[in-house]
């Protein structure tokens, strides 16, 4: 409905109007079993009945609370009894004639969720038990309680439930039990989309973690972990304690403000759509992160990034949160960088910024470069702003832009300043201005031009090395060039290191001298570096500590073409890799040359994270960026590079297991599928390499969109694997067979019909489109145009992005598909902006894609002559 959103200017006027003192709300459950509420369509409701107590600053003056449920049965203001018909539409209760002081009682019927907003709803199809657990952020709280869903109207929260017998029920506080009623202790001040339940017959596991402080001041926190019954053999609760309590312990030694919240609880989820959510004393997991199979270290290490990165959320957006979305960075850039920072510093993953180099930033480049790049303290106008904003530059520059503020203010300057900032805002809401005057504060920086160069503009600059060498052969002169795009000019201060390389008597290419200066304006002279010998390469920003684009000189590229992997520094040989990858995607390396890289050097690759990530871009090089005609060629040569790495690794190693999966996702041709049957068979054997069931599912999905497995294999394999995880592959390879009828089953199961949950939605739209089906797929590209508008207004706004992204039409790149694209967005001006902003990105990487296209056709073209 247009009335579920909910603009900035609203919400500055009712924080200006009202205060909140509490909140009581109770639900009742005990219809989440049993056949009740199915019927006729209908969706299946829960009660629930919410007091709040508040104050209005202009008595006589009228605002409205938050709720979108299906029916509401009675509303009460003040004592008085209001009629829903009149003061409820669907998503906003209307108050009029405030008193100074208000107790307004709602009784609804709530809705339960298939898409993973509010109180989402699982059957589990192994053994029929449902589990409840909810999802608000950034305002779908109101789907479960009346309330004032906006982040700066703070306020304490009772919670009660009724459950169906036998389950436990969890919240943000501790829950006791009596007379069938789950009673929660009161929180503390907290904004409601942080608000929390999860309900069901959980397996839940218990710990304690325990403190002693200088003063003599015990903590003991209560620590829980939970997931489904079904996925108990697999969950490996004592990791997750161990990383918790290597965090708790990091965050007290630094943040000097003990853990605020009491328990501290964890729950995987079914079906989250999320990686995880930072609910005080209740956190939540998609349930992805319990390993049913072998996995790799850099599977680990991204789990407990992301439990490290929601503990770093209850200073950095619980305890004190922004006053609305514009400063969503005020909370996910910091946890993005925390995350990392404590987890290299508390855990055995010490070498984490290799992959935040790698990995994280490769997100955040890509958004940065797209039309709909914004600066990292964004403009969000509404709602539906807020909740696509939470993307690269928010989350992954915000961080990077925060470890290029350690390196400029100092490490134990930024931590003061934030030892100060919760002392001083603690239960309350915050803006920029606020951080930035105690970093000034600590380190005596000038905190407001930092600001502007780096929180207020958008775009990503790029830095590339001049070197001059004196008749000797010695540095003459060193310098760095610094560049932006035309349509963010901005130049900016970096405090970046400047690495020489030269190789070893042992063939090793190794740093052999360093400069850290301060990078600023369009040409910054090294004169630290004069007088050096001659590099082989020279790496701008080693050791990451800027974000930028990394460019090379002519020599330090035909280093790294001939010798990359010769590279002995981890770090150094990621950010080199990083840079090749910008340097594809902004068609000025072809995308047969990346690929060639990645075929000689990829399997010298230590940090299995980084192989990881060669292995995505490779296979996006492949896809979108490699001339038509040079696809079928370079897939085969990725197939046989693959096959050869994976009968090469150690047995039963993580590089083996990687590359087996790398075989499987660019495997093809007659032979490349026959060994992946055998393997599922077991007439093909690879020393050491387990094929369980997640690795089974793997080798199928080739061998679905290729059209050996069939509709009977795949219901084979889902009777050995009866479970969700087990339904959610095979929807997925049952829609990437190649078949026009599967197709447009596919297409009108995700289109037409709102009947699929949030994960089988998404299970559906990762196996329609494939690379090698693009004939398949055509007809569909026009279909997306005349669809999207509905689907966006119809569907819920996490569906409409999954759709909106999913289906656009990539796979067709052509100038035709550019044309179609653009003629929708001039005849569609009207439409509702973030879901302008969807096809505007998807625009965006389409015309790269050609761009990349004509580069690599270029170098084809050069050398057949």
């Amino acid at each position: 409905m247009p009335g579920e959103n909910l603009s900035r200017d609203e919400a500055r006027e009712r924080a200006a109007l009202l205060s909140v003192d509490g909140y009581e709300v109770s639900l009742d459950l005990r219809s989440a079993v049993g056949d009740s509420g199915d019927l006729g369509g209908e969706p299946r409701t829960f009660r629930s009945v919410t007091t709040i107590r508040f104050r209005c600053a202009d008595p006589g003056a009228g605002s409205f609370a938050d709720l979108i449920a299906p029916s509401v049965t009675a509303v009460s203001l003040n004592g008085k009894d209001l009629d829903p018909s009149e003061v409820f539409d669907g998503s906003r209760i209307a108050l009029d004639d405030l008193a100074a002081e208000n107790e307004l009682v709602v009784d609804a019927q709530c809705a339960y969720s298939r898409t993973g907003e509010g109180m989402h709803r699982f059957v589990d199809p192994e053994d029929g038990e449902v589990y409840l657990y909810t999802q608000y952020e950034p305002a779908d709280s109101r789907r479960v309680f009346a309330n004032f869903e906006q982040p700066d109207l703070k306020a304490p929260f009772r919670f009660e439930v009724r459950a169906p017998e036998g389950w436990v029920v969890w919240s943000n506080g501790a829950g006791e039990q009596a007379d069938g009623v789950w009673r929660f202790a009161e929180t503390k001040p907290i904004s409601t989309y942080i608000t929390a339940f999860a309900a069901g017959p959980y397996h839940y596991v218990t710990d304690t973690y325990e403190r002693t402080f200088e003063d003599g001041t015990r903590l003991e926190i209560p620590l829980g972990a939970m997931c489904r019954k079904g996925l108990a053999p697999y969950f490996d609760s004592d990791d997750v304690f161990l990383i918790t309590k290597q965090g708790l312990d990091f965050f007290h030694d630094h943040f000097d403000y003990p853990y605020p919240f009491g328990k501290y609880d964890q729950a995987f989820v079914p079906e989250y759509n999320l990686g995880a959510m930072e609910n005080p004393g209740l956190v939540t997991f998609r349930e992805e992160f319990i390993f049913r199979g072998k996995v790799t270290r850099a599977s680990y290490e991204r789990r407990a990034n992301v439990i490290l990165h929601e503990m770093a959320h209850m200073w950095f957006g619980d305890l004190v949160t922004m006053v609305w979305w514009d400063d969503l960075w005020l909370k996910e850039s910091f946890a993005d960088f925390m995350g990392s920072f404590s987890m290299v510093e508390a855990t055995r993953f010490t070498n984490g910024w290799v992959t935040f180099a790698n990995n994280r930033k490769s997100w955040a480049y890509r958004a940065d470069q797209l039309p709909s790049t914004h600066p990292v303290t964004a403009d969000i106008r509404d709602l539906e702003d807020a909740k696509l904003n939470f993307d690269g530059i928010t989350y992954a520059k915000g961080a990077s832009v925060l470890k290029q503020l350690v390196a400029y203010v100092g490490r134990e300057a930024f931590l003061e300043g934030a030892r100060r900032y919760f002392k001083r805002n603690a239960y309350g809401n915050t803006k920029l201005g606020d951080l930035l005057s105690v970093l000034e504060e600590t380190s005596g920086r000038d905190m407001a031009s930092w600001s502007r160069a780096w929180l207020q503009t958008a775009g990503v600059n790029s830095l590339t090395p001049q070197v001059l060498l004196d008749s000797e052969g010695r540095i003459d002169e060193l310098a760095v060039v610094q560049e932006a795009a035309e349509s963010h000019p901005e130049l900016r201060p970096h405090r970046v290191a400047i690495g020489l390389y030269r190789r070893t008597d042992g063939g090793a290419l190794e740093r052999y001298a360093r400069a850290e200066v301060d990078v600023e304006g369009p040409r910054t002279v090294v004169g630290e570096l004069a007088g050096a010998e001659a590099p082989a390469l020279v790496l701008v920003n080693d050791d990451d500590l800027t974000y930028c684009k990394i460019r090379f000189d002519a020599e330090s590229l035909d280093t790294l073409r001939a010798g990359l992997g010769d590279i002995s520094d981890p770090l150094a040989r990621a950010l080199c890799w990083s840079a090749l990858w910008n340097l594809t995607r902004d068609a000025l390396l072809p995308a047969r040359d990346f690929v060639d890289l990645v075929l000689r050097f990829a399997g010298r690759e230590s940090d299995i994270g980084v192989l990881q990530m060669l292995h995505a871009w490779a296979n996006s090089a492949l896809t979108h960026y490699a001339a038509p005609t040079w696809r079928r060629t370079g897939g085969r040569l990725l197939a046989e590079g693959a096959l050869r790495e994976l009968r090469a690794a150690e047995a039963g190693s993580q590089h083996q297991l990687t590359w087996a999966r790398f075989f499987a996702s660019v495997a093809s041709g007659e032979g490349d599928l026959a060994v992946l049957q055998g393997l599922l068979a077991g007439t093909e054997k690879v020393d050491g390499l387990e094929v369980d069931q997640e690795l089974r599912w793997a080798f199928l999905e080739p061998l679905a969109t290729h059209g050996v497995a069939d509709e009977g294999a795949l219901a084979a394999e889902l009777a050995r694997d009866d479970t969700a995880s087990g339904k959610r592959h095979q929807v997925r390879c049952l829609a990437a067979r190649p078949s026009a009828a599967v197709k447009a089953q596919a297409w009108a199961s995700v289109v037409e019909s709102d009947t699929l949950s949030n994960a089988l939605v998404e299970a559906t739209i990762a196996g329609f489109a494939r690379p090698s089906q693009r004939e398949l797929v055509a007809p569909y590209a026009g279909k997306y145009f005349e669809v999207i508008e509905r689907v966006w207004a119809e569907r819920s706004i996490q569906i409409g992005m999954d759709v909106v992204r999913g289906l656009f039409p990539s796979l067709q790149d052509s100038q035709e598909t550019l044309d179609t694209t653009d003629a929708w967005l001039a005849s569609h001006a009207g439409a509702a902006p973030a879901l302008r902003r969807l096809v505007l990105e998807a625009r965006d990487d389409l015309a790269r894609g050609l761009r990349g296209q004509a580069c690599d056709a270029a170098a084809e073209a050069g050398a057949a002559g």
